[in-house]
């Protein structure tokens, strides 16, 4: 059933399928289903034993644990950043001797203070450093 163009200025009325014909809607869940199916892993060669799904722990405690750990982390990670950015400054002869003197004391006591709060929690440093795949650590290395 092919409708002629409408003429110009003229607003083409949507046609609806005859009974029974799948909806468009129903068309496209179809098709999201399909591709899900062939977007599924492939099988493992037989010789590889399947890992074990990694499960969460979702009780009251580890989750309090884990969002403390990535508060501290994003805490170290604005540390470091913060850091980096005062020693360009001083490179860069931007800060008087005083300025100096008070931003490095600011780190310091910055530092000690993340460290004293790993350090209650069972935490070090190095423990807030998060690994995210191919990119590589969140955090670089302490020298």
């Amino acid at each position: 059933m092919n409708e002629p163009d409408p003429a110009p200025g003229e607003r083409r009325t949507p046609s609806r399928p005859p009974p029974g014909a799948p909806q468009p809607l129903d068309r496209a869940g179809t098709a999201l289903n399909d591709a899900f199916r062939l977007l599924q892993a492939p099988p493992s060669p037989a010789d590889d034993s399947p890992r074990p799904a990694r499960r969460l722990r979702t009780d009251h405690e580890s989750v309090e644990e884990d969002l403390l750990k990535l508060v501290l982390t994003v805490v170290e990670l604005l540390r470091q950043l913060i850091e980096r950015q005062a020693l360009r400054r001083v490179d860069a002869g931007d800060l008087t001797d005083d300025q100096e003197e008070e931003l490095g004391a600011t780190l310091m006591a910055l530092h000690d203070a993340l460290s004293d709060l790993c350090a209650e929690h069972g935490y070090t440093l190095q423990d807030l450093n998060l690994d995210l795949g191919p990119l590589g650590p969140l955090l670089p290395r302490a020298d």
